[in-house]
């Protein structure tokens, strides 16, 4: 199985300050969600990624992100091994001091 690609919390939040273009995928529940997720990033469930597979695109890199790493890290095998370019956020949010912004 290859190694998933990661990035720091720090390393994004300097990309995402520098104006960088990032696709954010953001895998937790709804329930924790609500507590705020990186601005820009986009809710998808972890459960239902299989289903949703036509939102991705093989030629863009995606930032998976979850609590801890651990669901994101499943995320990035999963997709990875369907020939998805994928980055996990090492930490999850539990490491991430950037901004955050609330949903409904």
């Amino acid at each position: 199985m290859e190694e998933i690609q990661t990035i720091t919390p720090e390393e994004l939040q300097k990309k995402l300050e520098s104006g960088e273009k990032l696709e954010l995928v953001d895998v937790r529940e709804d329930h924790e969600v609500v507590f705020g997720m990186i601005p820009g990033a986009k809710h998808i469930r972890m459960g239902d990624i299989p289903d949703k597979l036509d939102y991705f695109d093989k030629d863009k890199e995606y930032i998976f992100i979850c609590r801890s790493s651990a669901r994101s890290g499943n995320v990035c095998h999963y997709l990875q091994d369907q020939g998805y370019k994928v980055r996990n956020m090492v930490g999850g949010m539990l490491s991430w001091t950037g901004e955050t912004e609330y949903t409904e």
